[in-house]
């Protein structure tokens, strides 16, 4: 009698084919239905997204790090090309912590302000899950006692989930337009701090899908930090060039202090989200 062999795996548990182009369909769903399972477990019915750069730190560590480096022997940002620049990043990882600070607090507040609410947490903090910006959102509201949300993506560098996430709401995507999509459905409110190019990619992101319709729902977005996108972006100009409509610069606002993104925050969500189920659940 003929033995047979080969033993045929189930294609899913086929981890080549799992991994293979042809299964990129499947990869892509199970980035969307493994979230939804979680986040339907937790009853989220809604988030502030936070975003901002990832190369934040704690205002602690950053003077930490720039007493390090102007006490360096020999150290003469005058004279040295090498300690002019490497004092000019000092400063800037001083005013960035700055910012970070502020994430912290806004979150923890915001957190505190939810979970006084009469029907449990709304609202819940959800950031990129990596550190800077991203992490300080999640610690403020982990300080708060609360719960939040990361959302990660594999990348080669200054990307790692932060500590502060709770951790069965932490996930982990490979593909941006995924990720992407789950900032989106449950935000009900968007928080920018200051950012390099991915925080500009996901602003403007959303700033479009706002502008042509394709997010329904009204979304509070305030740009925290004056000083700083006032220096980066010229959002006037694109109305003096027509490119887009003077009425679209309302579609964010922005602040320098927590007690004004608060106001702002707070007063939209109950106006806009407290006691309308339209958007509560998955």
């Amino acid at each position: 009698m003929r033995k047979n062999r080969f033993v045929p795996s189930l294609a899913y548990e086929n981890k080549k084919f799992l991994e293979s182009g042809d299964a990129r369909p499947l990869r892509i769903l199970a980035e969307y239905l493994e979230p939804i399972t979680r986040l339907r477990k937790f009853r989220i019915k809604d988030t502030v997204v936070f975003y901002g750069s990832a190369r934040a730190l704690p205002m602690q560590e950053a003077q930490e790090k720039y007493s390090e480096i102007v006490s360096r022997k020999g150290f003469n940002p005058d004279g040295n090309e090498m300690d002019r620049i490497a004092l000019q990043e000092a400063k800037s990882m001083i005013r960035l912590a700055e910012y970070y600070e502020a994430a912290r607090d806004l979150a923890r507040r915001l957190t505190q302000w939810s979970m006084s609410l009469e029907n449990g947490q709304r609202f819940i903090i959800c950031s990129g899950g990596g550190p800077g910006m991203m992490e300080a959102a999640n610690r403020g509201a982990m300080e708060a006692g609360g719960l939040s949300i990361g959302m990660n993506i594999t990348i080669p560098h200054e990307q790692f989930p932060n500590p502060y996430i709770t951790p069965e709401l932490g996930f982990e995507f490979h593909y941006f337009f995924m990720r992407k999509f789950w900032f989106m459905y449950l935000a009900k409110a968007l928080v920018v701090m200051p950012g390099g190019f991915g925080t500009m990619d996901e602003l403007f992101e959303v700033l479009t899908l706002i502008q042509t319709d394709r997010i329904q729902k009204v979304i509070p977005i305030v740009l925290f930090g004056s000083d700083y996108w006032k220096d980066v972006l010229h959002f006037q100009k694109f109305a003096e060039w027509g490119t887009i409509s003077t009425k679209d610069l309302n579609l964010f606002v922005i602040v320098d202090t927590v007690d004004e993104a608060m106001q702002y925050l707070t007063t939209e969500l109950e106006k806009r989200f407290l006691g309308k189920r339209k958007y509560w659940y998955l």
